[in-house]
């Protein structure tokens, strides 16, 4: 049988060259590493070898190794966070390792044991304690990879595959404030599509999306509102789950967030938003996972009543809205003081409490040990 990753045949071979910590102010995100990395290598005849923490290197590969080819690859993204006591938490790590599986599967590539990788991330994360920076915004940014690398240009199912996680020192991503976003509602490019790979976290959607993006920049805006169909069904936000608060004609209140029908990512600060705003939000507001398209929000902000709008993902929590061009018309969506809606500060006040230990909730917030 194939041997499974085990966590406890891991070897560790500390730098001889470490590298002090950037200072906070520094920062930049994903252009400073830590000293090491850790790495799995399989292979179909024997499974999971016995993992490893090395000195930060650069891969070798065959040009005909089928990553390079074929986009056998995938990736998470979470954080790693420095507590008011000093210890290293990680917020929710378990769902990044239930999606990287199941995006795993999806591209033909081998699954493994979570939890004995998380053991794998503690380990990493108590030789790099240096790198995690202290300070509420500031964190480890982690990235977990599995990419195919075996050698040949025939397309079939990798025999060989790495599994490796880098790290990058990150501060918070609006300095130190909210930055609203201005959009551009898009059904010229498509990012997702019915049955797709849109519910994965592959590489491969991220590329197609950089052209139209490119062109929205040029004119004025930061992301683009994917749309999909006819209906302009709204989909995701740049590479963000998005949602909308509506209040409705009877005086009840609306959080909406396009639902996981295949097209959407289950992102964990989406699932996160979700659940918090279930228990906190007051009686009169009702948190829907629906479709929702670009013409009701252009009717219901005709109708003043549109109250926000917002984006969620690892890397900024919560990203305000507030404009969103379609066809040429814009879209103002409110922004207290140019800044914020009340439920997008509420909702990145109650996760960051969370992420970095000053409150308890559920069993999210995990403790390198």
């Amino acid at each position: 049988m194939s041997a499974p990753l085990d966590a406890s045949k891991l070897k560790i071979t500390k730098t001889e060259t470490p590298k002090d910590p950037l200072p906070n102010d520094k920062l930049v995100f994903g252009q400073s590493f830590t000293d090491h990395i850790l790495e799995v290598d399989w292979t179909k005849e024997e499974g999971w070898a016995a993992p490893t923490i090395k000195p930060y290197h650069n891969f070798s590969m065959d040009p005909a190794t089928c990553v390079l080819h074929y986009s056998f690859e995938l990736f998470e993204g979470l954080k790693a966070y420095r507590d008011s006591n000093g210890k290293i938490r990680t917020f929710r790590p378990d769902k990044n390792m239930e999606r990287m599986n199941r995006t795993a599967k999806r591209a033909a590539l081998p699954t493994f044991d979570g939890n004995e990788f998380l053991k794998l991330l503690d380990q990493f994360l108590l030789l790099e304690e240096k790198f995690v920076p202290q300070g509420k915004g500031y964190s480890l940014y982690l990235r977990p990879t599995l990419i195919g690398s075996s050698i040949g240009l025939g397309v079939s199912t990798p025999t060989k595959a790495k599994l490796y996680l880098i790290a990058s020192p990150v501060g918070p991503y609006f300095g130190s404030d909210f930055k609203p976003v201005s959009l551009e509602a898009t059904d010229y490019a498509v990012r997702a599509w019915p049955k797709g790979v849109g519910s994965y976290k592959l590489g491969a959607n991220y590329v197609s999306c950089i052209e139209p993006q490119a062109e929205a920049a040029k004119r004025g805006h930061s992301q683009n509102l994917w749309l999909f169909g006819e209906s302009g069904e709204i989909t995701e936000v740049g590479a963000m789950n998005v949602f909308f608060a509506f209040e409705n004609d009877d005086g009840t209140k609306e959080l909406v967030t396009p639902p996981l029908d295949g097209m959407i990512l289950p992102g964990v600060t989406r699932d996160s938003t979700i659940q918090l705003c279930v228990e906190k939000l007051p009686s009169d507001w009702k948190v829907n996972e629906r479709k929702l398209t670009i013409y009701e929000v252009m009717e219901r902000s005709a109708k003043g009543q549109l109250i926000e709008a917002f984006g969620t993902g690892t890397a900024a929590i919560v990203a305000p809205i507030d404009n969103i061009e379609f066809k040429g018309k814009q879209i103002e969506v409110p922004c207290k003081a140019g800044s914020s809606g009340e439920i997008a500060k509420q909702v990145n006040d109650w996760i960051q409490k969370i992420q970095y230990g000053d409150e308890e909730f559920k069993d999210w917030s995990r403790v390198a040990a």
